[in-house]
C-alpha cells in the first residue's frame, strides 16, 4: 500500500454540498430509449451477473469473445491495435503527430473486460472526429489473472508514454468509464505523486469510487432494483477479484477518499438510474471541497456510463456534445 498517497497533516474534509454542484439535465428521453433501457434490465444485467459469478474460465471466454468483435462505426477515424511505449492498446489517429489533442481513454468493464468495440472504440473514433484528435484506449492488465495495482500500474505508464512521446500535458485529455473512471482517479494521484505534469482536463463518466463496501455509497442500495445494467451484489465478487486483501481504504484503489488538492478541471457524468450514481457525485463534492474546478451532470433514466452507447441512444449525441465542449474549452486550439 501506498503511504504516502494521502499527506498525514491533510485536515479533517467536510464535503462540499451538492445543491450548486450537481446540474440535474432536463432531458427528454424518448419512448424507444426508454424501451432499450427496460430490454438491458432483463438481458444484460442478468448475464453480466452469471458472467461475474462464473469461473475464471468463463470470464476468459468472454474477454475473447468481446476482442473479436470489431467496431462497427470508426466515424473515418483509422483504428489499430498497437504498442504505444511498453504497454499495448487501440490507438485511433496517428500517435506520431503529436500536434493535435490527444484523449487517453481509460475503458471500463468491471476490471475484468476489454474495451468493447461497439462502445469504448466507437466513442473514441467518435470524439476524436468532431474532436481533430486522437485516442489511446490502454489495454491494461485484467482481473482476476491480476490483481490491483497492475491496471493502475498500466494507466500510469500510458500516460507517461504519452508524453515521452512528445505530447504536451495541456493537450491531452484523460478519461475513462466506470472501472476505467476508478483508474484515471488513480492515475491523477499517481502523477502528482511522480512530480509529472498534469492533463488538461479531465472526464470521469459513471466512475466507481468506492471499492471497499457494496453496500455503499447509498445510491447502491437505493437503485439496486432500478439499474438497467449493473447487478450490484454480484460485483461484490469484482471487488474481491482485483482488490484482493489490498486495503480498500487506499485512495488509489477507493478515490472517494483521495487528496483531490491539484488535479486538473474536472466533468463528471452520471446517469440518475445507476448504483454508482453517489460514487459519482460524492467524489465531485469531495474534489470540489480541496478547491477543483468541477462540474457533474446527472442525467435521467440512462444506464450507467451511458455515453458509450452512441448506437443504442440518440440522446447520447447530447452527452458527448456536452464532453466536446469541455474538451476544447480546456485543450484551446
Amino acid at each position: 500500500m501506498n503511504a504516502d498517497s494521502v499527506s498525514p497533516a491533510q485536515p479533517p474534509l467536510l464535503l462540499a454540498p451538492a445543491e450548486g454542484l450537481v446540474r440535474y439535465r432536463d432531458i427528454a428521453i424518448s419512448g424507444r430509449s426508454r424501451f432499450i433501457t427496460w430490454l438491458l434490465k432483463w438481458t444484460l444485467r442478468p448475464m453480466l451477473a452469471r458472467m461475474i459469478r462464473g469461473s475464471d474460465e468463463k470470464i476468459a471466454r468472454t474477454q475473447l469473445k468481446l476482442t473479436r468483435m470489431r467496431c462497427p462505426k470508426t466515424h473515418g477515424q483509422t483504428l489499430e491495435y498497437t504498442v504505444v511505449g511498453a504497454l499495448p492498446g487501440h490507438v485511433v489517429g496517428d500517435l506520431r503527430d503529436t500536434g493535435k489533442p490527444v484523449i487517453l481513454w481509460l475503458h471500463g468493464g468491471a476490471f475484468i473486460l476489454p474495451a468493447a468495440p461497439t462502445a469504448h472504440l466507437e466513442m473514441a473514433a467518435d470524439l476524436c472526429a468532431q474532436l481533430g484528435a486522437h485516442c489511446f484506449l490502454p489495454d491494461y492488465r485484467l482481473a482476476p489473472r491480476n490483481r490491483f495495482p497492475a491496471a493502475l500500474d498500466d494507466c500510469e505508464r500510458a500516460y507517461r508514454a504519452l508524453l515521452d512521446l512528445g505530447f504536451a500535458p495541456e493537450r491531452i485529455a484523460l478519461g475513462g468509464d466506470s472501472a476505467g473512471g476508478n483508474l484515471t482517479l488513480g492515475v491523477l494521484q499517481r502523477i502528482r505523486k511522480n512530480g509529472w505534469p498534469m492533463p488538461a482536463c479531465v472526464l470521469p463518466v459513471s466512475p466507481a469510487t468506492e471499492l471497499g463496501r457494496i453496500h455503499a455509497p447509498p445510491s447502491r442500495p437505493r437503485k439496486m432494483k432500478v439499474d438497467p445494467i449493473l447487478p450490484i451484489a454480484a460485483l461484490q465478487r469484482v471487488d474481491e477479484m482485483y482488490a484482493g486483501d489490498w486495503d480498500a481504504s487506499d485512495p488509489e484503489l477507493s478515490p472517494i477518499f483521495a487528496d483531490c488538492r491539484g488535479f486538473p478541471p474536472m466533468y463528471l457524468i452520471a446517469s440518475d438510474a445507476e448504483v454508482l450514481l453517489d460514487d459519482t457525485v460524492m467524489f465531485a463534492q469531495r474534489a470540489k471541497a480541496h478547491g477543483v474546478d468541477v462540474r457533474c451532470d446527472v442525467w435521467p433514466v440512462l444506464p450507467h456510463a451511458f455515453p458509450l452507447f452512441g448506437l443504442l441512444y440518440p440522446e447520447v449525441r447530447q452527452a458527448r456534445a456536452d464532453m466536446l465542449a469541455f474538451m476544447r474549452e480546456r485543450l484551446g486550439d
